[in-house]
């Protein structure tokens, strides 16, 4: 074999090796998008706007997408305080996926989030909520900090009634 055709080989191996490298890491790049839409849809059946979105169950879920997950200054009052929904779009953005799943896992919360639906997800679909989000991006600011009993909040609150005494009994 000449030379020629050595070097010709050879260039040939490089360019094929270089566009087979470009190729993966723009797949590695391109956003999946059926997990996305998973996480997405995992959002909506889960209620989590409706909480977590200022005004979405208000407007019958009709808030820009670009504003969901931001948050929330209405508080949520009960025995156990004053709580309020979260920036899961600043939350959730701030860990990687094996740290949102130890948290998601082991979340334990004060009304009216319903950690243990959470605690139950699959991997997958803590994966696909994650990517969700990230897809996202973060937004928004902090809601504000949880009140202990006793302390009144400053803004507008849903008051939970206290529960009916064989309740309390139970706990």
């Amino acid at each position: 074999m000449s030379k020629i055709s050595i070097t010709a080989l050879l260039v040939a191996g490089a360019f094929g090796a270089l566009a087979a490298f470009a190729a993966d890491k723009r797949a590695a790049a391109t956003p999946d998008t059926d997990r996305i839409a998973r996480g997405r849809y995992l959002v909506m059946l889960g209620g989590c706007n409706d909480c977590h979105t200022p005004g979405f169950a208000l407007a019958g879920g009709h808030v820009p997408e670009a504003e969901w997950l931001t948050g929330d200054a209405l508080g949520w009052q009960g025995d156990w305080g004053t709580t309020y929904p979260p920036n899961l779009r600043l939350r959730i953005n701030a860990m990687d996926f094996p740290t949102w799943k130890t948290f998601a896992k082991g979340l334990k919360t004060r009304p009216p989030m319903p950690y243990w639906a959470l605690n139950a997800m699959s991997d997958d679909d803590l994966e696909a909520l994650w990517a969700y989000v990230h897809s996202l991006g973060p937004a928004g600011a902090p809601a504000p900090a949880a009140l202990p009993p006793g302390v009144a909040p400053k803004g507008p609150a849903v008051t939970f009634p206290a529960p009916p005494p064989q309740a309390v009994a139970k706990k």
